[in-house]
Order: C-alpha cells, then sequence, then structure tokens
C-alpha cells in the first residue's frame, strides 16, 4: 500500500485537493497519493466529505482512517461500491468543512483547558460540538464557572498556535512535554510533532488546530463528572450565541 502525503499537516485550513486514487480496499475505501482528510487518531475523529472523480461523480466518505501500514490513509465510502477499476484516477478531495474547523476548533480549546487545569491527561475525545478530557485529580472542587472563566480568557488572549518537530531523543530527554498518561506521542519515525500555543503550552500532538485561540470563541463547561477516586472528566462545547 502506497503512503499517503498528509496535506492537512502543512495547512489545516486546505478544504479540498487534487489527488490521484492508489489503491482500493475491500468494501469500500481509497488510498489517495495525498489527502486533506484527517485520519483519526489522537482522540479526533476522522474526516468525512467527498471524493469526486474527473467525470463529475461524486463518492461520500463517511470516515478517514489510517490503513495497516499506519503510513496511508484510506477514504472510507459511505456506501459500498464497486470501486476496482478506480486506481489510478485523478480526483478532488473535498472536506465537510464546517465539521473539520469545528474539530479544530474544540481540539485547540482541550490545550488550553490542560493549561487551565495543570492535571495529568488520563483520556480525552474531540467532536464538533463538545470535547473532554479526563483529569487525574485529587478530591477537591472543580467549579464550571471558574474552568470557564480561565479558559475563556486564554482563548480571548489570542495566542498564535504553531508547530515544531523535535527528533524521538529529545523527547526521550524532555518527558514534561507529555501531558498524557495513557496515549503516549507516536514515535519511531526519528521525529516528533509539536503544537505550541503562544509561550503558554507546548505538547506532542498530531491533530489539526486553529491558527489562533481567538478563532475558538467562546465555551462552556458543560460538565464534570467523577469516574473514579481520582479521575474527574471535564466536558466543553461552544456557548450558545
Amino acid at each position: 500500500m502506497s503512503a499517503t502525503e498528509l496535506v492537512f499537516r502543512d495547512d489545516p485550513y486546505l478544504a479540498a485537493c487534487e489527488a490521484r486514487i492508489v489503491d482500493v480496499i475491500e468494501g469500500g475505501g481509497l488510498v489517495l497519493d495525498r489527502t486533506v482528510f484527517y485520519a483519526a487518531g489522537g482522540g479526533q475523529p476522522g474526516d468525512a466529505g467527498v471524493i469526486e472523480l474527473d467525470d463529475g461523480i461524486f463518492l461520500p466518505v463517511a470516515n478517514a482512517v489510517y490503513g495497516a501500514d499506519r503510513a496511508s490513509i484510506v477514504h472510507q465510502l459511505a456506501q459500498p461500491l464497486d470501486i476496482s477499476a478506480l486506481v489510478g484516477r485523478t480526483v478532488t478531495a473535498h472536506l465537510d468543512w464546517a465539521r473539520r474547523y469545528a474539530h479544530m476548533r474544540i481540539h485547540t480549546a482541550l490545550h488550553l483547558l490542560s493549561v487551565a487545569l495543570p492535571y495529568p491527561v488520563t483520556g480525552g475525545q474531540i467532536g464538533a460540538e463538545e470535547g473532554r478530557l479526563d483529569f487525574d485529580i485529587p478530591d477537591g472542587g472543580l467549579e464550571r464557572e471558574e474552568i470557564a472563566e480561565r479558559l475563556n480568557a486564554l482563548a480571548a488572549a489570542d495566542h498564535a498556535v504553531t508547530t515544531e518537530w523535535i527528533t524521538d531523543e529529545e523527547l526521550i530527554a524532555n518527558p514534561g512535554l507529555v501531558k498524557t498518561m495513557a496515549v503516549k506521542p507516536p514515535m519511531g519515525s526519528g521525529r516528533v510533532r509539536l503544537v505550541r500555543i503562544g509561550d503558554i503550552d507546548l505538547q506532542p500532538c498530531g491533530g489539526t488546530h486553529v491558527a489562533s485561540t481567538a478563532e475558538i470563541g467562546t465555551v462552556a463547561v458543560t460538565k464534570i463528572e467523577k469516574k473514579g477516586r481520582l479521575n474527574r472528566r471535564v466536558r466543553i462545547g461552544f456557548a450558545a450565541a
């Protein structure tokens, strides 16, 4: 299976790109030589959208996942089709941009939540309307309004969100960069991607984010759940306009 060029990694705002179908997967999956579709991972869902064939036919994509080789991205079609003859065809991959942009805003907000609550993260999930992080927090009161106030102050400060790369060895030498206890950053390729938010946060992450925290908008802490003696799940969502 051929490796897929991850166009979204260089430009998460690109909503479409031209590509070529290099492989098909039984059950209705297309592998492209390059894509704007983020593949599910790190708590962020895979993108949805459509693949436009060179004859104007649109194939709805329900999800994007990594192939078994972890180097290719499989675009899973919403309906099973006979796609065996499509290899080599030129296509245009179109994102469901509204959904992707919501993921970018929520994902960036969760990075800020880990700043507002500086505790070890034991899990997390990103959605188009809400996201959550699980924290290893000793017993003590957590006030939704207080957390939301901290979070929104960080977002409104208009911190730039940028990416950079370090080697596997540099990450091993700086274990404090990793906030997640259960999910370790992918290593083995020789380098690891870091996401930096102004001068307030720096951590390994392969997901998509907005370019400035001001794009997040106003968020609300919708729920705090006790998931164990030390585990607290904090849910956030976009505040009503």
